[in-house]
């Protein structure tokens, strides 16, 4: 049994933050109900397809059910009012005021369901002077200096290579949810929820903030080194790149050690964090120096020896094959109903009674109008009038 088990979760969002916020909410346990117009969301047409099923649209939306409503037509309204009726949670994820033209708004579906939770993500949020804009990833992550520190120094902007605000306020939205949740276990009322990219990528700038705040400099690229300490980066060996972090007073000399630099420990240079990011550039040529004379085989395993955190830098097939992937069962096979058996990303966080579970593979279009339907009461020809 998840642990939502018995919540029911209206989703009428579409591409990636809202999808994967229900999803996480499905991988828990909660009954989640994917809305789509009858042509289906754009996301079904994205490649690559397996036999005519979009990868792109199944890696967001397993654990739910599927049923299209026309919700610009009155009757398709009608079925949804009564879906909400039964409804703990509404996700979407519609440029401000879209949902208030189609008549799904708060305003209107509280009045139907009191205890309704209603979750708006968005690219700027329901107010502000860009509340109107239409957001995408790449627009927040720019906007909110995400870019401006991100590749080398000295580089062209580049943008994280993951969706990082998209992913990051659909976990957001998640936390938001839950805690209105709890919240309506003592009020029995519902409430809504405003997210959104920009917020996201502001509040994931925790330590660039704070730095500009209180040194008054503007945070710059750090390429794969961190912001406030050092040793703690890929360095280059003999037949490419490793990474490794070394930064504490116990890991320091050891480090220091293992790569023949003892010379750095008296070196006032190098005698601390701050010392060391103000001198970052001579501080990793020295390092590479040395690095460089082996291969990344050779570091990982004397940096394991003596606990230093140190790994490799995988692509994803390498990866998505690591031994220990499959230990955290990180990679599991779904049975589609149209593509067959297919992988898909395991469940990250492990609760040890009501543990999460990919029960099934994201459903076809409208794969569950009948079932639905009948669940509300209604008859099966009830979308057709």
């Amino acid at each position: 049994m998840g642990a939502l088990k018995g919540i029911r979760v209206v989703d009428v969002s579409q591409v990636m933050a809202g999808p994967y916020c229900s999803m996480l909410l499905a991988d828990m346990g909660a009954d989640v109900i994917k809305i789509e117009p009858p042509s289906g969301e754009n996301t079904r047409r994205w490649p690559p397809h397996i036999d005519g099923q979009s990868a792109a649209f199944m890696a967001i939306n397993r654990n739910k059910r599927s049923m299209t409503i026309n919700l610009k037509s009155r009757e398709g309204r009608e079925v949804f009012y009564k879906l909400i009726e039964t409804a703990d949670i509404l996700v979407e994820n519609y440029r401000p005021g879209v949902s208030k033209r189609l008549g799904v708004d708060y305003e209107t579906l509280s009045k139907i369901n009191p205890r309704l939770i209603y979750c708006s993500i968005s690219g700027f949020g329901q107010f502000g002077p860009y509340s109107s804009r239409g957001g995408y990833d790449l627009i927040a992550q720019g906007m909110t200096g995400i870019m401006s520190v991100t590749g080398e120094r000295g580089g062209n902007p580049v943008k994280c290579g993951l969706p990082i605000t998209d992913l990051g306020v659909a976990l957001f939205s998640v936390y938001g949810i839950l805690s209105a949740l709890y919240s309506r276990e003592h009020t029995s009322e519902g409430q809504y929820i405003d997210a959104s990219l920009f917020d996201t990528g502001l509040a994931l700038s925790v330590w660039e903030s704070t730095q500009y705040w209180v040194s008054g400099e503007t945070p710059m690229p750090t390429g794969s080194g961190h912001r406030l300490s050092a040793p703690y980066q890929a360095f280059k060996a003999s037949d490419g790149y490793f990474t490794v972090g070394a930064d504490t007073p116990h890991h320091w000399p050891e480090f220091c050690r293992i790569i023949g630099r003892p010379e750095f420990l008296d070196d006032e240079r190098f005698k601390d964090d701050p010392s060391r990011i103000k001198y970052l550039d001579v501080f990793v040529d020295l390092i590479e120096e040395k690095t460089s004379e082996h291969p990344r085989s050779y570091w990982l395993e004397k940096f394991e020896e003596v606990g230093i955190p140190a790994g490799p830098i995988n692509t994803y097939p390498e990866s998505l094959n690591d031994p220990h992937t499959f230990a955290r069962q990180m990679v599991e096979e779904v049975e589609h109903p149209v593509a067959g058996k297919i992988k898909a990303l395991g469940i990250p966080v492990k609760l040890s009674k009501t543990p999460g579970k990919i029960n099934k593979a994201a459903p076809v279009l409208g794969e569950h109008n009948e079932e639905i339907l009948a669940e509300l009461g209604l008859e099966p020809t009830a979308l057709s009038r």
